[in-house]
Formats: C-alpha cells, sequence, structure tokens
C-alpha cells in the first residue's frame, strides 16, 4: 500500500454539500426519457441515472468553498449555492448538451483543477454512464468491463463517435437533404439510420413472404381489405393428460388481446372435431368483442398462476410438474391464436387462418445462435420446461429473420465502405494508423447496426408476451425484468411493421441515441477485470455489482450470441469465446460459487481486492466515488444498517480507505411536489472515499462518540444547506459519521474488542437524534412547547395539568401558545392544531404572537392541501421571512427533526414533513423571486391563492 502523506486536503464540494433533492428529482424524471437517451442504444441492466453521474463528477473534482481562507463562513455558503446553481441547471436533460451550461460546469472544474484535471475510470462500466458523463463534462474518460457486451456499449458510447464527429455522412445524398454542420457524431447517426432502412428494404425482399398481410372486413360495407401484421399470438400446448380427453391443451395466461374501452377484443376456444387430430378434436380459436361474454379474472386463461394449466376440452387440471415432465419429453406443440393487425389506423384482431399458419411454418436456418441457458431458476426458469438452449428461445421464423439481418450487416459495412470512399474518406482502417479511415468508419456503421439486430433479438422471441393494455396492444420486450421468465402464450412481432419488431425502428432508435452523444474528446474502453487491473494516474468513479442482485453475464448471453454472429469479424477481440466470461464475475451466484455462503464470500473478498489495488494506485488530490446499490430485501429488513452494506463498508475501512461522504441516490420518484413526502430509503447510496493517512491513531469507544459529537452539527448545517429531504438525512448523515470512523485505524470497545462498522452506524443514529434534540435550544419557547408536547401526544387531546407544567418549564404559557393559534384549550384538556385545520385566512406579517411551529405547519397546510401549493406556500414563506423573531432555516431544520421523530411511527405526518424538508430548494428559489419582484405583501388575497 502506498503511503499517503498527512498534508492539508483540499475538500470537494462532494464531501460537504450538494442538492440531492434537485440530483433525485432529477434523475427519477429521467426515467421517463427515451427518445436519445443513451439507455435505448442498447439493453443494460441497472443503469444509473444520467443527471447523478453528471453532479456526481463535477462535485467530487470542484473545491468546496471552505477550502478557500479568505472567505468567511457566510461567504462560503453563498459560493457553495452557486455552485449548487450549476449543478441545478446541469442536471436537467434539456441541458444534456447546452453548451452554455456544460462550458460553466467546465469552467469550474478547471480551476479547481488547476486547468489540468485527472482522467476518469470506471472499472466496472456496464451501461457506460459513468464514462459518458466524464466525457460529457469535458474529461478524459477510461472504461472497463470483463464482460465484452458491456465493453461494445461502452465503445459506442465514448470511443467510436469521437473518432468521426464533425463528419457528414455517407449515404448518397443524405448530406445535401440538411443545410449546416453536422455536430457531434450527428452524420454517423444518419448512417445508422439510413443504412438500417436499407437492411430492413432488403430483408424485406427476401423474406417478406414469410409475414403475410391479415385479411380484414369492414364493419359497414363487408368489404374484405388487407392489413399490415402487427404480430401472431400463439400458444404453447401439451397433451391433456386424461386418457379419454388427449386433446392438444393450449397452455394461456391469458385470453384478452385488448382493454381499449369501445374496442375490448377477447379469444374465444371453441372444441370442434376433427378427424385428423390424434384425439378426434382441437380447439378453435376466435376473436370476441362481447363485455357480456369476456373472460373473468376466475375465466382468463387456463395457467392458473404457478399452479398448473386447466384443459378448455374437459377440465382436467394438471399440476405444472406434469406439465414440465410431458414438455421434457416430447416438446411442446403450438398453437395461433389470432393475428393481431393494423386497420383504418388502429388495431384489429382476426382468427387465426390456416394461411398465417403455413407462413410459419418454416426450417430453422443451418447457423443458429450457439449456447445454452444458465441453471439458476432464479433468473431463467425456461431450462426447467425443456428450453435449455437460446435457440430454443425464439421461432423458426424469428431465427430466419435474426439470421438474414445479421448476414445483412456485413452487406451493410461493404456498401458503407464504398461509400465512404466515394465520399472522400482515406481508405485507413482501425487496424493502421489511421483510425478514422473508410475502414474505420465501415466499422463503426455495422458495429451500430449489429446492436440494432441485437435489440430486434428482445423484441423478436418467443419469450415476448402480448400487452393488451389499453395504452399498449403491442408486442412487449423479452425483458420485462432482469431475468428470462417462461413464457406460455406468446406474441411473435412482424419485423417489417414499423415497432418494436421492426428494423428500421431499432436502428432508428440507436441513431437517436447516438444524436445526443457528447462524442469528444476521445475515450478509450478496454476488457480487463477490475480486480488485476492498474489504477495509476487516474480518478475512479464507478458503480459496481452488488452481490446477487443482477447476473450479468448470464443474462448478457442472450445478446451476446447474436452479436458474435453479426460482429465477430468486426469486433474480433470482443466474441472470441462462445459465451461471456463467467468465472471472474464479481457477482454472488450461488450456483457457480457452492451455495449462498460461498458466493458471498467469493463476492466480498473479490470486492475487497478490486479497492485494494484501486488504494494503492489512488492519488490524495481527489476523493473516488462509488455508486453503491442495497439489497433490497436486506434494505426492508435492516435499514442503513444492514448486514451486506456493513460487511462491505468494513472491507473498504481495512483496505486503507476513509469514507467522507454517503448520499442516497433515488431514481425512482415521479414528482417532488406529488411524491417527495414518501418515505422510501433510497435504492443506492454514493460512497465518497479517500485514501487513509498513513500515520491515522486508533480511538476509543468514548474518543469516537467525543470526534462525532464535534463534527456531526456542522456537517448538518452543511448539508441542510444542499436543501436535502429528511428521508435523505438519516442516510446521508452516514458519511460525516463514518469520515470520523474510518479516519481511525480502529476504535476500541471498552472490552478491548474492535468496534464493528454496523456498532459505528447505530452510534451514528443515535448522535444524529442528539444533535437534532440539542439544535431545539436555539428554537423559541412556544416551538420547543409544542415539539415536545406533540412528542408525548401528536394532535391527540392531552390533560391541561400535564401542559401547564411543560409550558412553565420552557417559560411561556399554555395560554399563550392557545393564544397564538396553534393549540385549543377547554374541559381540562389542551390539543394541538393538526395544520389542514388550522385557518386559511392566517397571515404572518400581522400575527402578533408568531413561532417557528406556526410558520412550519401552516407550510405543511399549504403544500399538502392546496391545489399546487409550491407557489402560496412560497408566498407565506416569503411573509414569514419579514419578521425578524423567524429564523427560516430553524422552520427547515424543524421539519428534519419532526421527521426523525415520527418516520417509524406516525408516517402521515413524517409525508408532510418530508415534503416541507425536500420542497426546501423550490419555495426558497420562488420566494426569492416574490421578494425581487413585488416585495412582500401584508396583506395576501387568499381568494387569488385558491
Amino acid at each position: 500500500m502506498t503511503s499517503t502523506p498527512d498534508a492539508p486536503i483540499r475538500k470537494k464540494l462532494i464531501e460537504v454539500s450538494i442538492p440531492l433533492e434537485d440530483i433525485n428529482t432529477e434523475s427519477a424524471r429521467e426515467k421517463s426519457i427515451r427518445h436519445g437517451h443513451p439507455s435505448t442504444l442498447h439493453l443494460w441492466w441497472a443503469r444509473r441515472p444520467l443527471a447523478a453521474a453528471r453532479a456526481v463528477l463535477f462535485a467530487q473534482l470542484v473545491d468546496d468553498p471552505s477550502c478557500n481562507p479568505d472567505l468567511t463562513e457566510d461567504e462560503q455558503k453563498v459560493e457553495r449555492e452557486r455552485l449548487h446553481g450549476i449543478i441545478r441547471r446541469l442536471v436537467k436533460w434539456e441541458n444534456v448538451n447546452n453548451e452554455t451550461v456544460l462550458g460553466e460546469a467546465r469552467a469550474e472544474i478547471l480551476k479547481s483543477t488547476g486547468g489540468n484535471p485527472p482522467a476518469i475510470l470506471d472499472p466496472f462500466a456496464g451501461g457506460g454512464t459513468i464514462p459518458l458523463e466524464a466525457q460529457r463534462l469535458g474529461l478524459e474518460a477510461h472504461a472497463s468491463d470483463l464482460n465484452p457486451v458491456a465493453v461494445l456499449i461502452n465503445k459506442a458510447l465514448i470511443e467510436i463517435p469521437p473518432k468521426f464527429a464533425g463528419r457528414p455522412p455517407v449515404f448518397p445524398g443524405a448530406a445535401e437533404e440538411k443545410l449546416g454542420d453536422w455536430p457531434r457524431a450527428t452524420g454517423l447517426a444518419e448512417d445508422v439510420r439510413r443504412y438500417g432502412a436499407w437492411m430492413r428494404d432488403q430483408a424485406k425482399e427476401r423474406i417478406g413472404h414469410l409475414y403475410p398481410d391479415a385479411t380484414i372486413v369492414d364493419e359497414t360495407t363487408g368489404k374484405k381489405a388487407n392489413a399490415t401484421t402487427i404480430a401472431w399470438i400463439w400458444a404453447r400446448t401439451v397433451t391433456c393428460p386424461n386418457p379419454a380427453c388427449g386433446i392438444e391443451m393450449p397452455l394461456v395466461r391469458s385470453w384478452w388481446l385488448g382493454k381499449k374501452k369501445g374496442k375490448e377484443a377477447y379469444i374465444v376456444p371453441v372444441v370442434v372435431d376433427d378427424e385428423r387430430a390424434r384425439s378426434g378434436r382441437r380447439i378453435e380459436f376466435s376473436v370476441g368483442h362481447d363485455m357480456g361474454k369476456a373472460p373473468t379474472k376466475e375465466s382468463d386463461g387456463t395457467m392458473l398462476a404457478a399452479r398448473g394449466a386447466m384443459c378448455v376440452a374437459c377440465g382436467t387440471f394438471s399440476p405444472l410438474a406434469e406439465i414440465r415432465k410431458s414438455a421434457i419429453a416430447n416438446g411442446y406443440g403450438t398453437q395461433l391464436l389470432a393475428v393481431a393487425a393494423v386497420g383504418n389506423r388502429r388495431r384489429v384482431y382476426v382468427p387465426a387462418t390456416p394461411a398465417h399458419v403455413r407462413a410459419a411454418d418454416v426450417a430453422a436456418p443451418l447457423r443458429l445462435p450457439g449456447g445454452k441457458l444458465a441453471e439458476n431458476p432464479r433468473w431463467f426458469s425456461p431450462p426447467q420446461y425443456g428450453l435449455t438452449k437460446f435457440s430454443d428461445l425464439f421461432t423458426n421464423r424469428q431465427l430466419v429473420a435474426l439470421t438474414v439481418f445479421s448476414d445483412l450487416v456485413s452487406e451493410a459495412r461493404e456498401q458503407v465502405l464504398k461509400d465512404a470512399l466515394a465520399s472522400g474518406f482515406s481508405p485507413g482502417g482501425r487496424r493502421s494508423d489511421d483510425e478514422s479511415g473508410a475502414e474505420s468508419y465501415a466499422d463503426a456503421v455495422a458495429t451500430y447496426l449489429g446492436m440494432a439486430v441485437s435489440r430486434l433479438a428482445s423484441t423478436n422471441s418467443a419469450l415476448c408476451r402480448w400487452n393488451s393494455a389499453p395504452s399498449k396492444e403491442s408486442v412487449s420486450d423479452t425483458f420485462a425484468r432482469q431475468a428470462l421468465p417462461m413464457v406460455w402464450d406468446y406474441a411473435e412481432g412482424n419485423p417489417f411493421c414499423k415497432g418494436p419488431c421492426d428494423m428500421e425502428s431499432s436502428a432508428t432508435w440507436v441513431s437517436r441515441a447516438l444524436d445526443f452523444l457528447p462524442a469528444m474528446p476521445l475515450g478509450t474502453v478496454s476488457q480487463a477485470d477490475a480486480s488485476s487491473r492498474h489504477y495509476r494516474g487516474v480518478v475512479v468513479a464507478t458503480d459496481p455489482p452488488y452481490y446477487d442482485n443482477i447476473g450479468y453475464s448470464d443474462l448478457s448471453d442472450y445478446f451476446y450470441v447474436w452479436l458474435r454472429i453479426t460482429l465477430r469479424t468486426i469486433q474480433p477481440e470482443l466474441f472470441a469465446s462462445m459465451l461471456v466470461p463467467k468465472a471472474d464475475e464479481l457477482v454472488a451466484n450461488p450456483y457457480r460459487h457452492g451455495g449462498r455462503g460461498g458466493a458471498e464470500e467469493f463476492f466480498e473478498t473479490g470486492f475487497e481486492r478490486v479497492f485494494a489495488r484501486a488504494r494503492d494506485g489512488a492519488s490524495s488530490d481527489f476523493p473516488i466515488t462509488v455508486f453503491y446499490a442495497f439489497k433490497q430485501s436486506e434494505l426492508a429488513a435492516e435499514g442503513v444498517t444492514s448486514t451486506g452494506w456493513a460487511t462491505i463498508l468494513e472491507g473498504m475501512i481495512r483496505e486503507g480507505w476513509s469514507i467522507t461522504a454517503t448520499w442516497p441516490v433515488r431514481s425512482e420518484r415521479s414528482g417532488r411536489m406529488i411524491s417527495v413526502g414518501t418515505n422510501a430509503l433510497a435504492s443506492s447510496i454514493v460512497l465518497v472515499l479517500r485514501p487513509r493517512y498513513e500515520t491515522a491513531r486508533q480511538a476509543t469507544r468514548r474518543g469516537f462518540l467525543t470526534a462525532l459529537r464535534q463534527e456531526l452539527p456542522k456537517a448538518l448545517e452543511e448539508l441542510r444547506q444542499g436543501a436535502i429531504a429528511p428521508v435523505d438525512l438519516t442516510q446521508a448523515t452516514i458519511g460525516p459519521g463514518m469520515a470520523v470512523f474510518s479516519s481511525y485505524t480502529r476504535v476500541v470497545e471498552n472490552d478491548g474488542s474492535d468496534m464493528t462498522v454496523k456498532a459505528a452506524l447505530r452510534l451514528i443514529n443515535q448522535a444524529l437524534d442528539e444533535v437534532l434534540g440539542e439544535q431545539e435550544g436555539d428554537l423559541d419557547a412556544d416551538t420547543r412547547f409544542c415539539i415536545k408536547w406533540y412528542e408525548q401526544h401528536g394532535w391527540d387531546k392531552g390533560l391541561f395539568g400535564d401542559a401547564d407544567v411543560l409550558a412553565r418549564s420552557y417559560d411561556t404559557s399554555v395560554r399563550g401558545v392557545a393564544d397564538s393559534g396553534v393549540l385549543t384549550q377547554g374541559e381540562g384538556n389542551v390539543q394541538l392544531i393538526e395544520p389542514v385545520k388550522l385557518p386559511e385566512t392566517w397571515n404572518p406579517v400581522t400575527d402578533d404572537r408568531i413561532s417557528v411551529w406556526e410558520v412550519m405547519c401552516h407550510l405543511g397546510r399549504v403544500l399538502t392541501v392546496e391545489d399546487g401549493g409550491l407557489e402560496p406556500a412560497a408566498q407565506l414563506m416569503a411573509a414569514a421571512a419579514t419578521r425578524p423573531e423567524i429564523d427560516m432555516e430553524a422552520v427547515q431544520r424543524l421539519a428534519y427533526r419532526l421527521y426523525e421523530m415520527t418516520k417509524t411511527t406516525r408516517t402521515d405526518d413524517a409525508r408532510m414533513f418530508n415534503l416541507i424538508g425536500g420542497s426546501w430548494t423550490d419555495l426558497t428559489e420562488v420566494a426569492g423571486r416574490v421578494q425581487e419582484s413585488d416585495g412582500v405583501q401584508t396583506e395576501i388575497d387568499y381568494e387569488d391563492e385558491s
């Protein structure tokens, strides 16, 4: 381990304060953005939001104002808020390519790094979020991963685009159709779009006859017309186990085709005689629309959850074990249930016809994707039901189509090469000195087209369901979740109908993602094991795997087998092996490591080894950042003191790291004003680490607690400046608390043993409660009385005598608090007034007895009761701020205090307190505009507010 000099460190913004609520809000909003988002380039699992990665990287490199000795504390606060403002603008999706905003952020990074910012490395690059956002901030970005699919995605994001930035497209006539320049990689994107359409047209000429139109009948005229088929909806079948029946029994999850009101459609099964059938009977399917006969919850489909299936013909129940046994022994049959088509710009459903059945009856191609699915029932259930090979997951027609598209990638490459040379490209290739020549360009376009074909594999498999929801009525993706579940009835999409199954559409999604990439500066990507690679000369920002949350290598084999067929000659170094490397993958897979205990030991040992190597090459000038995803089952059971979390922190500290901050990151909210009041814990934590000083000493339990109580109040004040939501406070406080704990080589318990991280986490939580309680001493007497009374009684009644004693101890009176309007008394009882029952006409400017409690309660009333409450709440805040006895920061601190007090006992109240604290940035911003524009009204127009 390298020694770390005990020179004073320059704290970075991320070690002190960030506008966390804004980052989380934009991260959540990002989930609804599709067009142009890098995630649409190719599927990868559990990507971190771009907004969070961009903000973390910025704050990781920019100095906190406390580094400047010339600034007073108040000036530091102002400067910190200015930097927070940059982050707030930086995280908005609309600014993803806004050069003004990005330029402002880059300038701050240069200023804090002496004009020489460090290179950023993500050794677990995965979906490429962190390297991409480093590149967007003008930083030298390096990405590595053991998984070749992840490496390919990263190459497509940060390595290939800069080589061809600013180049116009080479597709004949494409460049002339647009006036002006082709910034970033938009020219490359246009070529991907054009050659993808060319591939689609070529494929349709070759295999279009396999995808016939449907025949529909006009309900008014009775005339027949052709309609483009969207999908063929099939069911797997097994033979009914009843000897007296023996019919081919369809396995159907749901009979529903479409649930749009007034246009409902469903499948109707009917048993008919058929001499050609082995049993002498078969099941025929028609399409019904009569809601009086529609499937009910009890009659919908033949599959009964995870129990088995019911025979439509005789009612015999076949357990899942029998279905599994029959399928493994004899395979499945298939029956076409219905055909979905588009007619008159709406979905129409027609019964299956022999012509459509014959069109699907094709032989499999000679060249099939190789490899077997992993035998891990947690992620892969098809092998349990006889579908053991990747080729088993596709119909023969899908295998033919995907093979044709794969072959067309090579043909498209040759066409791109010819067109690139004709447009003036030098002939150089990526294996020559000229990596921006025609050969390299042809490889680049082919790589993106290969990824478009890989995307198609996800929407053109026999694991795709038909989604009958009113807003959908389309083919769903194979990966509805991070697993490959068994699917009984499936939708076979038409790759020549515009939509999720179409090659041209897939290429368009890829090209849109390319359009939005920064494409500068150059990035480098390598295939490497994080536990054995070097870390010299780089600053780490990474998102490693977490135990067995996701089986990346086993899941990505699904794409790898197709990418290997498509791109092996273009990216030979990535697709040399039959399947994705697995032995060294840092995932706790019980099926690979001798059970759960062995898997967890493998993961924890490997994790420590990675961060030991990173520690050896670490710089003392910059912290590293680690996005860390909680194991959800642990989080639900144990909260932030979960065993796995504590174990990982223990390992990092043992390898010489000091933890300087922890930031809870979430991406599940739908909107600040609607859902900021929810109390769900964040799904991941950003850990900020620095190498621990070589001269660090040990401490006793008492010494640790003393240091903790000294450091925590200042840290809380700095956290508050970021307007962190109260729900995130406990997790965020782990950072400054662990910074104290991990600054020691060891903390010795009273019995001489080493204090564990789990014990330290409990003490940090206790210290947080103490500090929040001590801050009550700075509040006015009425507020302190109300806090204590609320802690004991909530909004319920209590005895006047008890209240009188309590009020006297706080140097106030029950009568006085009642006169202030927040409490009622009578009949020997006292009761705090719930915020929702406070008077709407309250005016903080003219109130003759105002308290921090009263202001906080009225803010809660307006935010939770009034429609669009942010604006009126901000007006109320601006008015209250004119009162010299009201410190608005104390109102915010009170919201934190009350949230911590109620988060496990009074959850409805906790949501309100969280809403107040979590909306603080928006409130202060709007209140500031009110003060600047009109001044504060002394008469608030409540009629206008409502």
